[in-house]
């Protein structure tokens, strides 16, 4: 892509200010270090400037509120606005109304079958995001598998905990193969590397 303008420059000041005091899952990581990673890999793997802006804001509405959505089409545009709903499985509103246990895991199921169907047909701009966003993660999931002061405690992390997190990411492993998406390679060795981790290769 060319080098990056002004607005992708208010993407970051705008993705820094809705997502501050947030956190990486488990860590004191600041929550924009994964959205300018992202942001990273999309230029890496030949996105535009609105993918790349897209890999910014991605994740407004599942952790900010669906509020974010018509300013992101105000400031940014329609191209950005549709990637960003696009790479969306869940509103901040709509996975708050989960509050067991039991439901929690009822709606992450639901909203994971839901967006692989999704990422199976959605737009290559699209898909580009949603893959280095699933890319980031993977690799974060990974480098605290090989950390032995974690290992295969961080699955404890997440929702659907080990078993559920291995077939997440082996199905967008399959989506992203099948759409022949320029991640699909470096993503499926990450996957890899996470299975034989979690089974303690």
């Amino acid at each position: 892509m060319p080098h990056p303008t002004e607005r992708f420059s208010h993407a970051v000041e705008y993705a820094r200010a809705a997502h501050h005091g947030q956190v990486r899952k488990g860590t004191t990581i600041p929550y924009l270090s994964h959205l300018l990673g992202v942001a990273s890999l999309v230029m890496e793997h030949g996105g535009t400037e609105d993918q790349a802006i897209a890999g910014l804001l991605h994740d407004l509405l599942e952790d900010c509120g669906e509020a974010h959505e018509p300013v992101i089409r105000e400031r940014f545009g329609d191209v950005v606005a549709g990637i960003v709903r696009d790479c969306t499985d869940g509103s901040a509103e709509s996975k708050g109304a989960a509050t067991t246990p039991e439901a929690k895991r009822r709606d992450w199921q639901q909203r994971k079958e839901a967006y692989l169907q999704q990422l199976a047909e959605e737009s290559e701009a699209a898909l580009l995001v949603g893959a280095c966003d699933k890319l980031h993660n993977a690799r974060a999931i990974v480098a605290d598998l090989e950390n032995p002061a974690i290992g295969v405690a961080v699955f404890d992390r997440f929702t659907a905990g080990r078993d559920g997190t291995l077939w997440y990411y082996g199905r967008i492993a399959e989506v992203l193969q099948q759409r022949a998406s320029p991640v699909a390679r470096a993503f499926g060795a990450v996957v890899a590397r996470m299975e034989q981790l979690a089974n303690g290769g």
